[in-house]
């Protein structure tokens, strides 16, 4: 697990740290709110600078005293403890009030103050309280109280606004007032109700006309009146204000004296603590507070759920008693260091559990500096990433493996080939990469189905991870292709033994369900460093290897050699020179005639496929067609025969040669469900008649083609071409299906015709079931008289090779 810093890793965690620490700074640095937290006994947990200064003590020397130690609230002690004794015991807030105090060294004071309980886990944990110091208001006001002859004066130099009111209605506003409430001059206020500088509603929720007049009510009853006011200033800004009223006489009269201070600092302390308590209690992220000293002072709930570490466990404890145990102790004097000089560090580590069970997580330590920019406390923030771990490596795992066998996919691979030639090249040693294609396994999938086939792949890859040693590699490439990555292997040898080991583990029979299925494998092998010494190079020369133990007959194996790439480069180049011929239209068109045996006159031609190679000359369908196939060129080359083909029966039309010119269809321009509409094409653009197009086809595509060759046939009749078997006799054509297949010819295959004889049975049982079903038969490759005068006797209909070419007429 890596414990190296990140510092763009963020989370949810990191912002609610970043606020917490912001909240924590601004209590430390705000002169006006003095904050303190004490716990059940009296124990001061925490404070800030101006706790410290109020009372004349120095700020450490305040944590960890009980807090009745440092001051003293004299005939109200009594009163104090009893408020206390409540806010524990019913968990709820004091009212603000003012108390005297006195401090330790025999100042009095008074301050407004207002506690709130802060629980943990359900459970009151600690009391906050905010103070702050209203000695010179008191004594301003007692002053003002009992000396009326300075009243005015007093009036005209406070610093707190101050209103006279008659009947509710402002009758004099001092400077301060005006000053406060954002007006141009005292007139702004004059002659108008405080209310009407409020919003129609307090935030309480009562209406600001029934607030004041029931602030009124009590002050005239008990003399004074004090609450919180949410005022709106000329300029139509809110702000937060203290207001006490009091009842006075004046010249003879019932007045109101009013003092309005604003508190709008004081309320946004207020509001940042009790934001900063919500956030730190309600984290879903442990977060864990300590002083200077690392001594831990806070936790919240989150911490106590994911360590199992309550607050009793922890608090006044240094921070380093519950390390992991996991990271040397030079990590965490790195991890301090860099909190001392940057104030902060995030990164993964280890976490450990009051029942001691590891966890990964994600720390992040932050430095809370006071006002003079010392460091006064540490806050951590630990996200437990066990999830996030799994998720990752499960991931991680997907990206890796393939998703049908679960085996190492490609990506993988590569990286263990490449960790198996460094460790070869370091040990002067031998690796083998075996790529394995599976025979016959595209029958199992279209005979059977691909859940099938997905099952048989499955076993496949679990027998070949048996064939293998621990250290060895087995990755599925796609398909029905593995590789067998064979690391520090006993040479050729040690290879062949594992190839030979895998076609045996094949040969058995693989039972899918209620079907069972067989099938070999061709394997080729690439040696290193015989065979290449990087990756790329192994991987082409294993493929290039199977390439030939598949054309060798399958089920076995084959070493790469020299030559093997030879061939391969030579079919390279024929597939990139067929893809430009068929680009550049390089092709030609031969043509053998055909001859009626009857009359000796030529009825067809059949067009016979050439490519005139720009280097190579004119080369022979034989050279090219197969490596065409594999290149899927076949299609566009077979359009283009189509389409020479019907022009030149066109030309021979218009020379008064009306002849039907025959063209063989390749298999996998037969499968194309468009070939109808290509036909139909060719004989539009030529301006043909339908009559004189005829297509060949294999018994092979028939049987292939399935369900679909029925309609497939009849919409090629439909356009109204004559169709024809090619090489009949050598496959397996059913009766019923030539019966029922629209049919005109059959062409007996050249191969009856060997050596210069004929297979006169075959011959004549061809000729018998063409006559039965009304069909056309011509013979092909025929060189001798004899054999033609055996095809007249039998009663076949046409014939064409080598002695047609001498029939007058016969060239195109």
């Amino acid at each position: 697990m890596s414990s190296n810093t990140h510092s763009n890793n963020h989370t949810p965690a990191h912002d609610a740290l970043d606020l917490i620490a912001r909240m924590v700074t601004a209590l430390e640095l705000t002169p006006l709110v003095s904050v303190c937290s004490f716990d059940r006994n009296g124990v001061v947990r925490f404070c800030n600078p101006a706790f410290a200064n109020m009372l004349g003590i120095e700020l450490d020397s305040a944590i960890g005293q009980n807090i009745a130690a440092l001051r003293s609230f004299g005939a109200r002690q009594s009163e104090y403890d009893a408020l206390v004794e409540g806010i524990w015991l019913n968990g709820h807030s004091s009212p603000a009030s003012d108390w005297q105090v006195k401090t330790g060294d025999g100042r009095e004071l008074w301050l407004y103050s207002i506690c709130i309980p802060v629980r943990h886990d359900g459970e009151m944990a600690q009391i906050f309280c905010m103070e702050i110091d209203i000695t010179q208001r008191r004594t301003e006001f007692d002053a003002l109280k009992a000396a009326g002859e300075n009243f005015h004066h007093m009036f005209e130099r406070s610093s707190d606004a101050i209103f006279l009111l008659r009947d509710g209605v402002v009758e004099r506003a001092n400077p301060a007032a005006v000053s406060m409430f954002q007006c141009e001059g005292p007139r702004r206020l004059v002659g108008r109700r405080l209310q009407d500088f409020s919003p129609m509603t307090q935030p309480s929720g009562l209406l600001s006309a029934d607030a004041a007049s029931s602030l009124a009510e009590e002050a005239l009853r008990v003399g004074n009146a004090r609450a919180e006011w949410h005022y709106v200033d000329c300029q139509g800004s809110a702000f937060w204000a203290e207001v006490l009223m009091t009842t006075v006489a004046l010249d003879g009269s019932s007045l109101f004296y009013v003092v309005v201070r604003d508190i709008s600092a004081r309320k946004q302390a207020e509001r940042t603590l009790h934001l900063a308590a919500q956030v730190f209690e309600n984290s879903r992220d442990a977060i864990v507070l300590t002083d200077r000293a690392r001594r831990i002072i806070a936790l919240n709930r989150a911490f106590t759920d994911i360590t199992g570490f309550a607050a009793q466990d922890m608090l006044g404890k240094p921070v380093s008693l519950y390390r992991s145990g996991v990271h040397e102790a030079s990590f965490y004097r790195e991890v301090w260091a860099q909190v001392d000089a940057s104030d902060h560090w995030e990164g993964e580590s280890w976490g450990r559990k009051k029942d001691g069970a590891l966890f990964p997580c994600w720390t992040s330590i932050s430095a809370i500096r006071d006002s003079a920019g010392r460091v006064s406390n540490y806050m951590g923030i630990v996200t437990d990433i066990t999830e996030r771990k799994k998720s990752e490596e499960q991931t991680r795992h997907l990206a890796e493996h393939d998703f049908l066998t679960d085996l190492p996919n490609r990506v993988l691979l590569l990286d263990r080939l490449q960790l198996a030639l460094a460790a070869a090249r370091r040990n002067h040693s031998q690796l083998a990469v075996l790529f394995l294609d599976l025979d016959r396994f595209k029958t199992v999938n279209d005979k059977l189905g691909h859940a099938v086939g997905d099952r048989l792949l499955k076993q496949v890859a679990g027998r070949l991870a048996h064939c293998v040693r621990e250290a060895d590699t087995v990755s599925r490439q796609g398909g029905d292709e593995f590789i067998l990555l064979l690391a520090d292997v006993a040479g050729a040898a040690g290879a062949a033994h594992a190839a030979e080991t895998v076609l045996r583990a094949l040969a058995e029979e693989f039972v899918l369900g209620e079907h069972v299925a067989h099938i070999s494998g061709s394997i080729g092998i690439a040696m290193f460093p015989a065979d290449g010494e990087e990756f790329d190079k192994l991987l082409k020369h294993a493929d290039i290897a199977m390439y030939h133990a598949k054309q060798e007959g399958r089920n076995g194996y084959r070493f790469f050699s020299s030559e093997m790439n030879a061939r391969i480069v030579e079919r390279s180049s024929l597939e990139q020179g067929l893809r430009r011929a068929v680009a550049e239209q390089q092709f030609e068109l031969a043509f053998e005639p055909e001859v009626e045996i009857a009359s000796g006159a030529v009825v067809g031609m059949e067009a016979l496929l050439r490519w005139r190679h720009p280097e190579l000359g004119l080369l022979l369908p034989e050279r090219f067609i197969d490596v065409a196939s594999e290149a899927g060129l076949m299609v566009a080359i077979g359009n283009w025969v189509l389409q020479e083909a019907c022009r030149r029966a066109r030309g021979w039309q218009e020379q008064g040669r009306e002849m039907v010119v025959s063209v063989n269809l390749a298999p996998s321009q037969f499968m194309q469900k468009d070939l109808p509409r290509c036909v139909g094409d060719a004989l539009r653009a030529a301006g043909v008649p339908a009559r004189l197009l005829e297509l060949q086809l294999t018994e092979a595509m028939l049987m292939q083609a399935g369900a679909q060759t029925g309609p497939l046939l009849a919409q090629l009749r439909g356009l109204g071409v004559r169709l024809s078997i090619d090489d009949f006799g050598t496959g397996y054509s059913r009766l019923r299906q030539l019966k029922d297949s629209p049919i005109d010819k059959l062409k007996i295959a050249q191969s009856f015709f060997e050596q210069g004889g004929a297979d006169t049975t075959a011959i004549r049982t061809i000729i018998a079931m063409a006559r039965s079903l009304d069909m056309t038969v011509i013979a092909e490759g025929v060189e001798t008289e004899a054999q033609l005068q055996l095809l007249r006797e039998l009663g076949c209909d046409q014939f064409q090779g080598h002695l047609a070419a001498g029939v007058e007429g016969a060239r195109p």
